[in-house]
Order: structure tokens, then sequence, then C-alpha cells
């Protein structure tokens, strides 16, 4: 099982987000912390991944086991 970390930008995002919406994600991120499965894409262009719950987007790479969560937000403003 991997450890989710979320960097200090992502959490600022994070706070931001309602609280429904921090209860799904959330469970996507422990989910996949814990299987290792979800709906995952491999970011072109830079490193890193790309985690899909519904029109929100959490923005992450594995570093030594751990899930470190770069950007938590809304797929219009995620990418930029």
């Amino acid at each position: 099982m991997s450890e989710v970390v979320f960097t200090a930008t992502a959490s600022r995002q994070w706070v931001k987000l309602a609280p429904q919406l921090r209860k799904r994600i959330g469970a996507k991120l422990e989910a996949f912390a814990q299987t290792g499965r979800g709906d995952i894409k491999k970011l072109k262009g830079q490193d890193g991944a790309r985690l899909r719950v519904g029109d929100y987007r959490v923005i992450f790479y594995q570093e030594s086991g751990d899930i470190v969560v770069v950007a938590v937000g809304h797929r219009r403003d995620i990418y930029d």
C-alpha cells in the first residue's frame, strides 16, 4: 500500500474543494494507493500521471512507493 502525500500547492487546492468532492476524490486516491488501479493515464510532455474523478483531475507522480499529489482541480484548469 502506498502513502498519499500532498505538495503545498496541492494542499491549498484540496482545501478549496467542496467537502463532498474531497470525499469522492479521496476515496479514489485511497483505492489507487491500495490496488494500483483506477482511471490513470501518463501525462504527455511532462513527468507524472493523472487520476480522473468525473470532471476533476489529480496530477501526481510516484516516488519511492509514495503517491505525491502535485495538483487537484477541475479539468479545464488543471493542465495550465
